[in-house]
């Protein structure tokens, strides 16, 4: 109803919709390395809050943009921007509002969204019994950061791959407007801490544990330790996948779905009954493997 310009803006939702609203901040030497590339931390700033919105099965509408700058660097502000609205135009995002100040690099973005009213898509309604799926390929970020920092030398093509998912991430909105309206999903969460720590999440809130089979898991990829990338993979996090739950009586219809959206969608593990948030990794056996972290834990851990 009223955009940037005056001290508000008015929004008017879609009858029969409700809002989903979601914030992130991300802060230079703890999210991203100060030296990042603008346009590409611009159009992560926007995709990481668009994630949240996915994994509920909201339509992105809005984005508020907020944040402190040590300079008014034209050129690194033309960059920035360029990523955030390439990112909004993807997606049908419009910019709403905001607000910048002198400081350390700090970027904080609010997104909201609409879905249908009571049925958006949550962490508490996961089901023993159920399936669990992940999209996409996780933890290739968590290898690109790691080959940042030094900690392994990938090939060049993965190390372009990697790079790329962790810089320049891509929401999985469609698969979660899709989930919701077919019906697919009793539950769902993205992965922005790490495959075992956002799962953990659906685990507590649905009161209930799971169990992973490894030979599930999807394929690792080449050229690099196969414990690095197993461990990148688990509890790496920066991957912005989403991961759902589902009767199996579903499985057809999402391996169609995952066709239609060209999209992998890896059936690997299932719900059980247990102890609340429980987390079993098997081999091909069904014997435990042990589970040494369970992902990013931003009061504990090193920062970028």
């Amino acid at each position: 109803m009223l955009g940037p310009g005056d001290d508000c803006a008015l929004l008017a939702p879609e009858p029969g919709m409700e809002l989903a609203i979601t914030v992130d901040m991300l802060v230079a030497g703890v999210h991203f390395f100060p030296d990042t590339d603008p346009e590409q931390l611009g159009w992560k700033a926007l995709a990481v809050n668009l994630s949240d919105l996915a994994a509920m099965g909201a339509k992105p509408r809005w984005a508020l943009l907020a944040g402190s700058l040590p300079e008014a660097d034209e050129h690194w502000i033309a960059a920035f921007t360029e990523g955030f609205f390439a990112c909004a135009r993807r997606y049908g995002v419009d910019l709403i509002g905001g607000d910048t100040t002198r400081g350390p690099l700090n970027l904080c973005v609010t997104a909201l969204g609409e879905t249908p009213a009571g049925r958006a898509l949550r962490r508490d309604g996961a089901r023993a019994g159920d399936d669990l799926w992940i999209s996409g390929s996780p933890g290739l970020a968590a290898l690109g950061l790691a080959h940042l920092q030094g900690k392994t030398e990938l090939p060049a093509n993965l190390a372009r791959r990697c790079l790329s998912a962790l810089q320049r991430p891509l929401p999985r909105v469609e698969l979660g407007l899709a989930l919701l309206d077919r019906h697919l999903a009793h539950a769902a969460v993205d992965v922005s801490d790490g495959l075992l720590a956002d799962l953990g999440h659906i685990l507590e809130r649905s009161g209930v544990a799971a169990e992973i089979q490894e030979a599930r898991l999807p394929c690792l990829p080449g050229g690099v330790a196969p414990e690095l990338a197993r461990d990148c993979q688990l509890s790496g996090g920066d991957d912005y996948e989403l991961i759902f739950s589902a009767a199996p009586e579903n499985r057809h219809k999402i391996a169609e779905l995952a066709a239609q959206l060209d999209l992998p969608l890896w059936r690997f593990g299932g719900v059980v009954e247990g102890s609340r948030g429980t987390i079993s990794l098997l081999d091909e056996n069904g014997a435990p493997l042990p589970i040494h972290r369970k992902g990013f834990d931003h009061f504990a851990q090193d920062t970028h």
